[in-house]
């Protein structure tokens, strides 16, 4: 059984990617369970200077999460959980659903295209199981820059927080990317990311919403 962690902002604020998450976990007989009192993994505590603080919520983390087999939303947590603590058993959703998905064969209907955030793209490596994903279910069109060249969508580091005007302008220039492509959707693996890149002329959607959808339909 997994530990589904998660984090922060899927828990508070992208609620839909922790709802379409757990079906996707029900749809295909993955037992897991998640913490009543889930702690943030300190993440942004880490990117923002507060080292001392950071320590502190790992260690308390790491009492919990010790022997369990971890599965993350959010390419920030996967990066931390995988690279900040020692000796976690940690997999992010895309890299599931590229295991028990890649038998799979569903009918191409859309076009769209994909970001990569930048914790689990140029800081772990992980760009080819969301795209093996995508390409299941729909012709995906890439960006000008992706994979380990990929812009940011300017929501990480705190720079949301701390430099707002900077954080909504490389969200613009993302998404003027992601518009050149004429894709219906643009798909991204991070709430962090989707919560930036939301815009009034193209549908963002976290790679479990999409799967989601394309399964139901």
């Amino acid at each position: 059984m997994m530990l589904y962690f998660r984090g922060c902002t899927a828990r508070e604020k992208e609620t839909s990617i922790v709802d379409a998450t757990k079906k996707l976990l029900k749809r295909f007989n993955i037992d897991y369970y998640t913490l009543d009192d889930e702690n943030c993994c300190g993440s942004v505590l880490l990117r923002t200077g507060f080292e001392k603080e950071a320590k502190k919520q790992i260690k308390k983390n790491s009492k919990i999460f010790k022997g369990q087999k971890i599965l993350t939303s959010c390419a920030g947590c996967y990066k931390t959980l995988s690279e900040d603590y020692n000796n976690l058993d940690v997999i992010h959703i895309s890299m599931v659903l590229d295991k028990i998905l890649k038998n799979y064969k569903f009918k191409k209907k859309l076009n769209v295209t994909y970001h990569d955030p930048c914790h689990l793209s140029r800081h772990c490596g992980v760009t080819e199981e969301p795209r093996n994903v995508i390409n299941l279910f729909a012709n995906l069109v890439e960006m000008e820059d992706i994979k380990d060249n990929s812009l940011c969508c300017g929501a990480g580091g705190g720079v949301k927080s701390a430099y707002p005007q900077i954080a909504n302008q490389l969200s613009k220039d993302r998404v003027n990317q992601a518009l050149k492509t004429n894709a219906e959707s643009l798909i991204t693996t991070c709430p962090f990311c989707k919560l930036n890149l939301k815009n009034k002329d193209m549908e963002v959607l976290d790679l479990t919403e999409f799967v989601l959808r394309c399964i139901d339909e």
